[in-house]
């Protein structure tokens, strides 16, 4: 992701405000919600192989489409390309890892390989964050043309994988199947449903911080353009270490006490930063992003471990899906306020917001634990 650090700057040197990039990306997130859960189906039924194949295509085309695109316009089609893409991946590729883990019998070794992957991946990410740094020297445009050839590349990654062998008893293929999966996950399944929720909560916060505030706030406290690209990478460093040693902090912290520290860190992150619009704020920001290393891997495998094989993908597409409306909402609102008032006051309201979602399911999921025990 060699573009991430320097997005905002990007967009408002090609005309767009806050309010119109908090909006691309709300579509972006409502291109993904439209076929988010078939897609995830479609990974189900399809296999996960083909299904992420189909999606590094599309992941290509929307780089190629970004590169070559000069307004708002363009950048919605390559955002629309994208997030189909990102669709068709999202959930195929964890319930891939967990039934290949299943099929070796070592899916409880689930958290600490999700852990390695997010770990890698934001490794790679604060290398590229670098690398990007440097090509911003010929132009803000160039990472999104280098990020291209980066995006093939995961065509042949796809190819080379082997589909894991899976308990296949979907017989009503179609839509209404769909819908009885959906049912299952946020209705009939109390445990799965409030898990979904929680996690969509605090997966929307993450990505609201990552995508709509680090930028602007590293703006509003005047840091020069050159140090995105060493601040960015440095946060993805703190979520790659902390992602490689979350199944051991879980372990002993177990999970009630580990749903009790991502509930109230990742709100106070909002509303610590809203106090502190200087450059102090920088270490608030990695202290949000070492609870975010953590909260990824471990709440991601409280679901897998409520829902069969046959359905995984699904579910976790359901996730993403409820992940994906929560943004959808708070995104805009977030970009309109910040345009309107400030962004200290955006971000205070934000905070309490997901304070208060986060504490509400925090509780209604310790009832069902507390009913099952």
């Amino acid at each position: 992701m060699l573009f991430m650090p320097f997005m905002i700057p990007f967009y408002q040197d090609n005309g767009l405000d806050l309010s119109q990039i908090s909006l691309l990306k709300a579509i972006y997130s409502i291109s993904i919600v439209v076929i988010e859960i078939p897609s995830g189906y479609l990974a189900d039924i399809l296999g996960r192989k083909k299904t992420l194949i189909i999606g590094s295509v599309l992941g290509f085309a929307g780089f190629f489409t970004y590169s070559i695109s000069y307004g708002f316009l363009g950048f919605l089609i390559a955002e629309i390309i994208l997030g189909i893409g990102q669709s068709l991946i999202s959930g195929a590729d964890s319930a891939m890892l967990y039934d290949t883990l299943d099929d070796a019998g070592r899916k409880d070794e689930y958290v600490k390989y999700e852990g390695r992957i997010i770990s890698i991946g934001n490794l790679s990410e604060t290398i590229a964050g670098v690398i990007g740094g440097l090509l911003i020297a010929i132009s803000l445009r160039f990472p999104y043309i280098v990020q291209t050839g980066i995006a093939f590349i995961a065509i042949p990654a796809a190819l080379s994988l082997t589909e894991p062998i899976r308990n296949t008893k979907i017989l009503n293929k179609g839509f209404n199947h769909i819908l009885q999966i959906v049912r299952y996950s946020l209705y009939d399944n109390i445990e799965l449903r409030w898990n979904i929720i929680y996690s969509s909560i605090i997966g929307a916060a993450t990505l609201t911080m990552a995508v709509l505030v680090v930028q602007p706030f590293l703006l509003q406290v005047e840091l020069p353009l050159f140090y995105f690209g060493i601040i960015w990478p440095a946060l993805n460093l703190t979520v790659a270490i902390i992602a490689l040693y979350a199944y051991k902090i879980e372990l002993k912290l177990n999970k009630t006490k580990s749903l009790v520290l991502i509930t109230f860190f990742i709100p106070l992150g909002y509303i610590a930063l809203s106090q502190t619009i200087t450059l102090w704020g920088i270490v608030i920001l990695f202290i949000f992003y070492i609870i975010r290393g953590f909260a990824t891997p471990v709440l991601k495998d409280y679901i897998n471990q409520l829902c069969d094989s046959n359905i995984r993908a699904t579910v976790l597409s359901v996730r993403n899906f409820v992940i994906r409306i929560f943004f959808a909402i708070i995104g805009p609102f977030v970009g309109w306020y910040t345009d309107k008032f400030s962004l200290s006051a955006a971000l205070l309201i934000s905070g309490i917001i997901f304070l208060l979602l986060a504490s509400f399911t925090l509780i209604m999921q310790l009832n069902v634990i507390k009913t099952n025990n």
